[in-house]
């Protein structure tokens, strides 16, 4: 159960993944890879708030969990996709916005991580002592 799971989570995060691409580079025509950057930052926050909240609260059963963790979130945000435009941007002699690409993933995924942990320790205050486990 948790391989389908994961597998559907798989295909929702990557269309997600597609069509997010697809928008913001209809708004955004410049070389700069924004929509990678949006994804993978939203991903970091997504998944440090939903291991943070979600999975601490136990309310759901394990296989879902999976499937949102590794198959939805993991096939949303894209490692590879990254390293690719970096290369891509350095290749067309764009040093700049290559390191600009690489500093604000860094951080920016590093932040964003730190506010998705700050955000699911709020609300996972809020069910202590109300502590719900479905099985």
């Amino acid at each position: 159960m948790s391989y389908l799971l994961v597998g559907v989570g798989g295909i929702i995060g990557s269309l997600l993944r597609y069509y997010v691409g697809l928008f913001t580079h209809s708004w955004w025509p410049y070389n700069f890879p924004l929509g990678t950057l949006l994804i993978n930052l939203l991903g970091c926050f997504i998944l440090e708030w939903f291991t943070y909240r979600i999975i601490k609260i136990e309310l759901f059963h394990p296989y879902i969990l999976s499937g949102v963790s590794t198959g939805l979130i993991g096939s949303f945000t894209t490692f590879s996709s990254f390293s690719v435009e970096t290369v891509t941007l350095i290749n067309h002699h764009l040093w700049e916005l290559a390191l600009l690409y690489v500093l604000l993933s860094l951080f920016g995924g590093l932040f964003m991580t730190w506010m998705g942990h700050r955000v699911g320790e709020k609300g996972a205050r809020k069910f202590q002592g109300k502590k719900v486990k479905t099985s």
